[in-house]
């Protein structure tokens, strides 16, 4: 895939698109949070604003991996384990963790991107997508997180529009 220069989160539209040299390269569903948007700590809402890919966590991890803290759980995700573990918030596959560009926007204090630990991440695939649902971070299907993942470099700007 086309290195990605820059990121676009259209939380109106709940889609994620990519761009390199300018141009539009894919456009993914996506699901944001089901509070809206917002950026202060504990609204579990999503953060508008500039910001970039802090972090990148999972790239050798196969698909469905589970996610807790950053680190896989061993678990990979499948009906059985979410029979057992009704209304767990799923983070699997792949992480992009994000930070705020916005100094006292995004950035530092109460309204820190990073501190509120706001990802891209996978979700399972029965999980609705195009639609808002999440505590604040931005879920993709488990391919397309594969796909965004090995695009990006850490610094990767990401625009978050309401």
């Amino acid at each position: 895939m086309t290195p990605i220069e820059r990121i676009e989160i259209d939380i109106a539209r709940q889609q994620l698109r990519t761009y390199s040299g300018g141009r539009e390269v894919r456009c993914y569903a996506v699901s944001t949070a089901r509070n809206g948007a917002g950026e202060m700590m504990d609204s579990e809402r999503t953060p508008r604003g500039a910001h970039e890919i802090a972090e990148k966590f999972g790239g050798q991890c196969p698909a469905n991996t589970v996610f807790v803290a950053r680190r896989p759980t061993g678990e990979i995700y499948d009906a059985e384990l979410a029979a057992r573990h009704p209304g767990r918030d799923w983070i699997l596959t792949r992480i992009l963790w994000l930070a705020g560009r916005n100094h006292g926007y995004n950035s530092g204090g109460e309204r820190d991107t990073r501190a509120r630990y706001i990802y891209i991440h996978g979700t399972p695939d029965t999980t609705a997508l195009g639609q808002p649902g999440s505590r604040g971070c931005i879920r993709m299907r488990n391919a397309d997180i594969i796909e965004l993942f090995d695009a990006v470099a850490v610094g990767t700007e990401v625009e978050i529009l309401a």
